[in-house]
């Protein structure tokens, strides 16, 4: 089926692997962002998300229990097996996975299957949620995963809700007035090798070349994927010690005034550097990748 006819896939959220948990609330409580209660899931990880307004949300992902993380790595899980490989490979701090919305994860598989892009089985699971009113519901999720075997310290996956998630509202706002995700900053040497991997896992054609890389937009946040030198003449991000590949390298969240947030990074003593329009934060223990906040 071409491009032009399939419905595109949004982006959902991003998987940030953390030293531990307690570590990226203190970080990001730092930067300025509402951080929810943690969550555990059924194979020994565990999270606490960042929501925003525009339906995306960060998920710094923590090992909860290493006897059960361990089992599942050893049943060849796909989601706690990528995660052990990128805390062996990158550290226990980064961008591992860029996540889809779905409406048919069981679809998605089945196209990942046909465009030989498909990494492990489709996956099923439930995990409790905390209430606005303190009370506890479940939410269930359907996981098809997608991955490039040139770059194993980025992988992707679409997410189909099951039982809803509906964070409350009080937790979509934040003190540094970010709103959502604006953008996905990857790295890699030859960007144009992996565009046609991006126009398959977001269902879209509307691309935009640019001299040091490519974005793929019109999916709610554009996803760019720039040479590493730009990314360090541009944002001052140093090239990665992984070699070819996809890294995830930064973050772009829309901020309501960024003299606010500005403020905000002042005030809590994080490093930053504002020039042309944006601020940049770079990583830190529980933020294991760039931030950059853009006014929105």
């Amino acid at each position: 089926m071409s491009l032009s006819h399939r419905a595109t896939r949004p982006l959902d959220h991003l998987v940030l692997p953390v030293v531990d948990l307690a570590t990226a609330r203190l970080r990001l409580s730092a930067l300025g962002f509402s951080v929810a209660p943690e969550a555990r899931h059924p194979f020994g990880t565990e999270n606490a998300c960042v929501y925003f307004t525009d339906g995306t949300y960060l998920e710094p992902l923590g090992i909860a229990d290493l006897q059960i993380y361990g089992n599942h790595v050893r049943d060849g899980l796909e989601f706690v097996a990528r995660d052990r490989a990128f805390r062996f490979r990158v550290g226990e701090d980064g961008l591992s996975a860029i996540v889809f919305k779905s409406d048919d994860a069981t679809a998605d598989h089945e196209a990942f299957m046909a465009e030989g892009i498909a990494a492990g089985d489709l996956f099923r699971f439930s995990r409790a949620f905390q209430r606005e009113d303190g009370s506890e519901a479940e939410a269930g999720f359907r996981l098809a995963f997608a991955a490039d075997p040139r770059a194993p310290d980025l992988f992707f996956f679409t997410c189909e809700r099951l039982l809803p998630l509906n964070p409350p509202e009080a937790l979509m706002a934040h003190q540094n007035g970010v709103t959502g995700i604006a953008e996905v900053l990857i790295g890699e040497d030859n960007p144009m090798e992996f565009e046609p991997l991006l126009q398959q896992l977001g269902h879209c054609h509307e691309m935009e070349i640019h001299p040091h890389g490519v974005t793929v937009e019109g999916i709610g946040a554009d996803i760019s994927i720039f040479t590493h030198a730009h990314l360090r003449d541009r944002f001052g991000i140093s090239p990665p010690a992984t070699g070819r590949g996809l890294v995830g390298r930064a973050i772009a969240f829309e901020a309501a005034d960024i003299g606010n947030t500005a403020d905000i990074l002042a005030k809590n003593a994080v490093q930053h550097k504002a020039a042309d329009g944006m601020i940049c934060v770079p990583p830190a223990p529980g933020q294991g990748v760039t931030f950059i906040f853009k006014e929105a």
